[in-house]
Parts: C-alpha cells; sequence; structure tokens
C-alpha cells in the first residue's frame, strides 16, 4: 500500500458526502451552533480567543463538504463570533484596533486553511490519478512481456520440431542424426523452462516441485519413460539468475544419464536431491543406478559438448563438481556445491527428506 492510497482513503470515502450537496452545508450550520454553544460555555475562561471553537468547524466544512460550503461555514462561523461572543456583547460592532484585528486573524487562518485542504485534495487526486496510469502501464508492460516470452518459447518449440523433421532424413545411427538429437533435446528442455522460469508465481516456489517437473519435461524429449526419478529437496527458493543456471546444469547432468547409464531401453533409477550439508552452502546431488563410470574416467579432460557446459554452468553457479561412484557401489553420482548466497527458505514447502516419483533422468560420466 502506498502514501499516495493512504492519504487519498479519507477524500474517497468523504466523496460521496460530497456528492450530495447540501451535507456540507448542514454541516456548516449545525457545527457553528455547537461551536458557538460550547464558546458561550466556556464564557471568560477563554477571553480574547472568540474564534478559537469555530476553526474546527471550518476545517470539517470544507474536507467533508468542499471549497464552497468551507467558504460559507467560515462567513457563517465568523459572523456568530462577531455577533454572540465578541465585547462588548451582542451585535456586529466595530471598535479599532481589537475588533478589526480579530476579524483579520480570523479571516486570514480560514482562508490558509480552506486553500490548503483544497490544495492537498487536488494534489492527492493527481498524484492518484497519476499512481492509477502507471499501474495500468505497467499492466499492459507485463502484458506484452509475457506475450513476447510466449512468443520466443513457441519459436523454440517450433526450432525443435524442425531439427527433428530433418534428423528424419539422415541415416538414424549416424553421427550428424545424434548431433540433431542433442540439439533438439536441448532446446526443447530450454523451451520448457523458459515457460516455467518466465510465470511469476514459479520463480517464488520452492526449488522441489520445479525440479521435478524439469526432470518430467526431461523424460518427455528423451522418450525414456521406463526410466524413474526421485526428487528431494529442502524448502528453499532461488534468485531468478540463479535457478536459469541451475536448471540448465541439471538438464545436462540428467541428459548426459539418459544417454550413458543406461542400456537402451533398460530400466533405471535416478535420484535427485537438493539439501543445505553446512551453513552457506548448497549442495545438488544427481545419482543413478546405471553402469558407473567409465575406467580411467577423468572429468578435467573431457572434450565433449556436454563437458563443456556442465564445466561452464558449475562455474557461473561459482561451485565445484565431483563425479564418483554412487552409493552401493552402483551407479554414478554427480555432487555439485555452491554457495546458497541468492537462496533463501521458501516459506512453505515440504521437508528435507520428502520427495516423489517421476520418470526422469539422472547423472552419470559426462558426455565426451
Amino acid at each position: 500500500m502506498t502514501v499516495a492510497s493512504v492519504l487519498m482513503r479519507p477524500f474517497e470515502r468523504s466523496h460521496r458526502l460530497r456528492a450530495l450537496g447540501w451535507f456540507g452545508y448542514a454541516v456548516a450550520v449545525a457545527g457553528g451552533g455547537l461551536a458557538l454553544g460550547v464558546r458561550l460555555g466556556l464564557g471568560e475562561a477563554m477571553p480574547g480567543y472568540p474564534y478559537v471553537t469555530f476553526f474546527p468547524v471550518v476545517v470539517l466544512t470544507t474536507f467533508f463538504g468542499g471549497v464552497r460550503p468551507g467558504v460559507f461555514s467560515a462567513v457563517f462561523c465568523g459572523l456568530l463570533a462577531w455577533y454572540f461572543v465578541m465585547p462588548p456583547g451582542p451585535g456586529f460592532q466595530l471598535f479599532w484596533p481589537s475588533t478589526y484585528l480579530a476579524l483579520g486573524f480570523y479571516a486570514f487562518v480560514v482562508a490558509v486553511n480552506i486553500a490548503l485542504i483544497d490544495a492537498m485534495e487536488q494534489a492527492l487526486r493527481e498524484l492518484g490519478a497519476a499512481q492509477r496510469t502507471t499501474t495500468r502501464l505497467l499492466e499492459e508492460q507485463r502484458t506484452l512481456f509475457n506475450e513476447l516470452q510466449h512468443r520466443v518459447a513457441n519459436n523454440m518449440a517450433f526450432v525443435a520440431s524442425l531439427l527433428g523433421l530433418q534428423k528424419r532424413k539422415l541415416d538414424p545411427d549416424g553421427v550428424a542424426a545424434a548431433a540433431l538429437e542433442d540439439a533438439r533435446a536441448r532446446i526443447f528442455v530450454m523451451e520448457r523452462i523458459h515457460r516455467r522460469l518466465y510465470d511469476p508465481q514459479q520463480v517464488e516456489q520452492p526449488a522441489g516441485p520445479y525440479l521435478e517437473a524439469l526432470c518430467r519435461d526431461l523424460l518427455e524429449a528423451s522418450g525414456r519413460r521406463e526410466v524413474a526419478c526421485r526428487v528431494g529437496a529442502v524448502p528453499m527458493v532461488f534468485s531468478f539468475e540463479r535457478l536459469v543456471t541451475l536448471s540448465m546444469l541439471l538438464s545436462e547432468l540428467l541428459n548426459n544419464a539418459l544417454k550413458h547409464a543406461f542400456e537402451p531401453g533398460a530400466a533405471g533409477r535416478l535420484e535427485v536431491t537438493l539439501r543445505e550439508p553446512g551453513p552457506g552452502l548448497v549442495e545438488l546431488a544427481v545419482r543413478d543406478d546405471g553402469r558407473g563410470l567409465p575406467a580411467g574416467f577423468d572429468p578435467e579432460s573431457g572434450s565433449g559438448l556436454g563437458s563443456r557446459i556442465v564445466q561452464g554452468l558449475v562455474a557461473r553457479l561459482g561451485g565445484t563438481i565431483d563425479w564418483r561412484p554412487a552409493a552401493g557401489g552402483r551407479g554414478t553420482e554427480a555432487v555439485v556445491r555452491f554457495s546458497a548466497e541468492a537462496a533463501r527458505p521458501a516459506p512453505t514447502a515440504s521437508g528435507p527428506g520428502s520427495g516423489s516419483e517421476s520418470g526422469s533422468g539422472g547423472a552419470s560420466a559426462p558426455a565426451g
């Protein structure tokens, strides 16, 4: 809630009363009579202040009735005070300099009050109109931005489809077909990531459900429905930039596992975990129960595109990656550790031990 909206609220609530027309004049007459009674009741307790009880009436009348009823209230209250309160007694009498000074002071004060209230109301109305215009333009900009992102995602999906069609014209077992398939799968996953991350509600949600959805997308892109994936994540929300990098890294690790960890058509199981092993540290682990690391595997010497992408994304996170045999001696585990600086606890999410099953992939040795 903005300051302008708070200040405008009393004026907006009094707008209906002002629209009645007669209400402001009624307040002036009733308030003037009440102020006169109070002032006469005070008597000599406040000598020299004939208008002190009439000033609030003018202010309230201007506030609830507008400028014209405010001016009427100022004149009406001024006459009442002049006739009934000012010495020496009832009547419109003029004495120099006391009467002139009192009338002049009263006129000056009520004129300033009326002018200030009217100026404040006009300023707040202009500010409210500008705020509504800004909100409308922001909503239009958000709509256009979402439409642009939708079109970009559609274009990526179209390119992925074109690559799939082009692949059909090549030898399915050839190098060119494999390269086109890799490109198609990456573009497909990027299109899914793009759609999810440019939904504001998705970005503000805990990472666990998002990672599960990403695993499902990868499985759909690869067609490996016989491979299942379990995701377990602590309730954590990442910044937009960190979530983009993390999504691309996880997609590369899972895509690599689907290609290298399991025999074609063989069932498999993968596990993705996201946890905080220590203060200020986040750990992303991807495990599979596939055939494990090849003999003499050296992650630093990998020259394949997948290895270079993984290393570049890990470097962007400012973290490290460790490849090792999975627990139990079967399969591979890739562990990425990076700073939790851009992460924060999620307001609501499942606990660290929670997880869900979905068809997706896990990690193995990087593609060479």
